[in-house]
């Protein structure tokens, strides 16, 4: 499976590239922050995200018989062995 959450990986998923966790936290608590403080939701602007990671488990490659390319390795934010 590839997808766009870190979290899939991490329980055996074969790679993910999307938005860090972090970011999309972070985005939603300043969202939240700002409508608390009074602000209309419609009124916000849409928040698109910066910083994205690729992460690839290669114990999951391995076992469905994958070879990854040396640069698509070097490419990783993180390399799950």
């Amino acid at each position: 499976m590839i997808n766009a959450f870190r979290f899939f990986t991490d329980a055996g998923g074969l790679m993910s590239h999307g938005a860090t966790t972090f970011e999309i936290y972070t985005n939603a608590a300043e969202q939240v922050a700002q409508i608390l403080n009074g602000a209309r939701p419609s009124d916000l602007r849409l928040r698109q995200a910066t910083r994205f990671e690729l992460v690839i488990n290669l114990k999951t490659a391995k076992a469905l018989g994958f070879t990854n390319s040396p640069s698509l390795l070097e490419r990783a934010d993180e390399v799950i062995e």
